[in-house]
Formats: structure tokens, C-alpha cells, sequence
């Protein structure tokens, strides 16, 4: 027992401690919820809000965007890089890459952001992930909830190969790699070649949408804590970040989950607080709403004001049981109690069905970002009623046979 509690613990540091710093961040898309593009200044008070939160656990002076390339142009680098480098805001840049056979004007976008801001540009950048949800849109659930046309992993794979070189002789050639999709995907054994290519693993999970399976406010700690746990047995040790998570403040309710100011705090409490903030990379979802099409309304603060929705105070005792969470204490992301939560493959959070956005999910149509693929690769994440990044995603065929993948991990030990 004390040998594979000591496993356990080493397996944690592996997967969840090996990055520099635990940042905390929000998402940011490249669209307003008019879909009209943002600019410097429409960054600059987002990152300043996001610094300036009253009660924060933290400093949240990260940011997740999902495209190198400003709204409505063809390569121009996105206004957030120059609000990053005057607010110091570290950035973990995206690429969008579903429904396209090349991200040629991602990496030109990026090639003139390192020629034009240098150093003061790189060196904020803490991570790249190549793509967002693409393998969850082309599973069976991301097809059934008409997700969009996503990318396979032979397709990511290629477009991480592509980055590498682009990037080869310049200082982002030492920023680590990684790749954003729904916690399913990563427990979907044919996706092993993509986790095999990655510095780093991104997670997007919703709760909330974790439909027909006791989705109410109460139970969604163990609810994520089951499907964290999941991934971190499928991915071999890689560092897990979250990239998307959180609960919405107004909406329609969804089988047993509300919509409400306080579940939102409750959320932020039992998964952030908990769970997440200054132990794992956690970028919330979200600072402001940016999807005029979603019901479901995830901002904690309104009009960018630096005094939140709720409270924004940890508290010091939680609901959510320790023992469901392999990282109930800092740092351990152990290979423990390690089990797939089916799903009922409704719900999304992350991904618009009507958007291909750069997030993965959308504030905006295919329309919306001004890149020559066939999708859009601006918008922000905003959860949608089908699409995208959520607990209730259901397992695949191909994601319940990687099961054995999860097995093997424990084989190891």
C-alpha cells in the first residue's frame, strides 16, 4: 500500500508538476458577442480586469487564445499580443486547425509577431497548443452533436511537425507543445500518436453538461474529478492543463444542472479552489461572454468590472470527497482511482456547432475570423447547446476499447 501510494505521488508530479509555474488564466477569442473583431484595447481591459479581480486566489495574468491571426485579416498577428506585452500578460498561444490541410497563415501571423515584437512577444509565451477539440468533432459523439468538421490525429500530428519547423530557429523553438480537446478524446486509445507528439495535455470539462448523469451543482466535483482522473491514466505522465472549465452564472437549466450566480461560485469553489488554482495550468471559462447564440452565460464579472459576480475567496474546507480526486493535495495527479464516467453524449462546452471557431467553440460563424480556412479561427470558446468541450461528451466504441490503454498504464506499475 505505502509503495503504491509512493508510485502514485511520483506519477503526480509527472503529470501535473513538471511545468515551470501553475499559471491561472482565462480564454480570450478574437470576436466581441456582436461578432465585430477585438482590438488592442478591447485586450487590454480584459487583461487588466483579469489582474484586477477583487478576492482572486491568485494573479490571473495569463490568457488562452486560440489564433495567432487578428479577426477579419488574412495573416496579421491578433491585437492581443501587443496587450499582452504591455499588461505583462503571459499567453498561451493557439492554432486553429480543423477543416484546413495547412496552417500556413497561423505560422505566418506568428513568423511576423517574433520578427515584429522580438523578445518583448516571446518571451511571454508559456505554451502552444497545435488545434482545439478537433478529435472530439471527428469522433462518433463530436458527429452525432454536429460539432463541425474536425482533424484526425494523423492530420494534428502533421501540423505539430509543421510548427516545429517553422519555429525551429527561433526562441519558441523551446516553448512546449500541446493540444486542447475534450477529456473523451484523450482517453480514446486511436489518439495516442497525437499525446505521443505533445509536451503537455489540454483539458476542456464541463460538469455541467455531464447529462443523465447526476449533473446537479453538488456532484460536480466528483464529476470532474472522475474524468481528470481518467485522462491523466490514459496520457502516460504528460502535464495536464485546463484549459477550459466552469459553470454558468445565467441559462436554461440542463437535466439535473442550474444555471446561477451562486453554482457558479460553488464551482469555482469545489473544481477551481479545490482542485485546480496554483496547483494545475487553469485557464477559467470564462471572463466575459463573447456568444451571442448560447443561452448559457459563464462570465464572472460583468462589463469587465474588477468586482466578480461572486466572491472570488477560497475557502478552507470543501464538500467534494478527497478521496475522488488524485490531486486532493498539491501537486498529485497519481495514477489512483482512475474511472471513466460514461456520458450521454449531449451536452458541449467549448465548441460551436455553427462556428469552427479558433477556440474550438464559438462567438462567431465560419465567417468570423478573416482566415482562408474553411473554418474560423477567432471567435472565443463559448459553450453551445451542441458541440464541443464537456463532461457530457459520451465515451465512443474506440474511447471504451482504450480503456485497455488505461490498463496498461497501471501495468507499468
Amino acid at each position: 500500500m505505502r509503495v503504491s501510494a509512493t508510485l502514485a505521488a511520483v506519477a503526480g508530479v509527472l503529470a501535473s508538476g513538471a511545468s515551470a509555474e501553475n499559471y491561472l488564466g482565462f480564454n480570450s477569442g478574437a470576436t466581441l458577442a456582436d461578432r465585430s473583431a477585438k482590438f488592442k484595447a478591447d485586450f487590454l481591459a480584459e487583461f487588466k480586469t483579469a489582474q484586477g479581480l477583487k478576492n482572486s486566489p491568485g494573479k490571473f495574468n495569463a490568457v488562452r487564445l486560440y489564433t495567432n491571426i487578428q479577426a477579419y485579416s488574412k495573416d496579421d498577428p491578433i491585437q492581443a499580443f501587443e496587450a499582452a506585452i504591455e499588461t505583462k500578460t503571459k499567453i498561451l498561444l493557439g492554432v486553429w486547425t480543423s477543416g484546413t490541410d495547412s496552417i500556413e497563415l497561423e505560422l505566418s501571423a506568428l513568423k511576423k509577431a517574433i520578427s515584429k515584437y522580438g523578445k518583448e512577444f516571446t518571451d511571454l509565451v508559456i505554451g502552444m497548443s497545435i488545434g482545439s477539440e478537433d478529435l472530439y468533432r471527428v469522433s462518433e459523439t463530436g458527429i452525432k452533436n454536429k460539432a463541425g468538421v474536425g482533424a484526425g490525429p494523423n492530420t494534428l500530428v502533421k501540423f505539430i511537425g509543421d510548427y516545429k519547423k517553422a519555429v525551429a530557429n527561433t526562441p519558441l523553438s523551446s516553448v512546449p507543445i500541446g493540444h486542447v480537446d475534450t477529456w473523451d478524446a484523450w482517453t480514446n486509445g486511436t489518439n495516442k500518436a497525437v499525446v505521443d507528439a505533445l509536451d503537455w495535455v489540454g483539458v476542456d470539462e464541463y460538469p455541467y453538461y455531464e447529462n443523465g448523469k447526476g449533473n446537479n451543482i453538488k456532484n460536480a466535483g466528483k464529476l470532474f474529478d472522475r474524468a481528470f482522473d481518467a485522462v491523466v491514466g490514459a496520457v502516460g505522465g504528460k502535464p495536464i492543463w485546463v484549459t477550459e472549465t466552469g459553470w454558468p452564472a445565467t441559462g436554461p437549466k440542463w437535466d439535473e444542472a442550474e444555471a446561477s450566480v451562486a453554482n457558479a461560485k460553488y464551482y469555482w469553489q469545489e473544481i477551481g479552489c479545490r482542485k485546480l488554482f496554483n496547483k494545475v495550468p487553469t485557464f477559467w471559462y470564462n471572463l466575459r461572454d463573447s456568444n451571442p447564440d448560447n443561452e448559457m452565460k459563464f462570465a464572472i464579472t460583468e462589463n469587465l468590472s474588477t468586482n466578480p459576480l461572486f466572491d472570488l475567496t477560497c475557502p478552507t474546507t470543501f464538500d467534494t470527497p478527497t478521496g475522488t480526486s488524485s490531486t486532493s493535495s498539491p501537486s498529485a495527479t497519481g495514477f489512483s482511482s482512475v474511472t471513466v464516467p460514461g456520458s450521454s453524449a449531449t451536452g458541449t462546452a467549448g465548441d460551436s456547432s455553427n462556428s469552427g471557431s479558433g477556440s474550438g467553440s464559438g462567438s462567431g460563424t465560419s465567417t468570423d475570423s478573416g482566415s482562408s480556412a474553411s473554418t474560423s479561427n477567432g471567435a472565443e470558446s463559448s459553450p453551445v447547446v451542441e458541440g464541443g468541450a464537456s463532461l457530457g461528451k459520451g465515451l465512443s466504441g474506440a474511447a471504451l476499447a482504450s480503456l485497455a490503454l488505461v490498463a496498461g498504464v497501471f501495468a507499468l506499475f
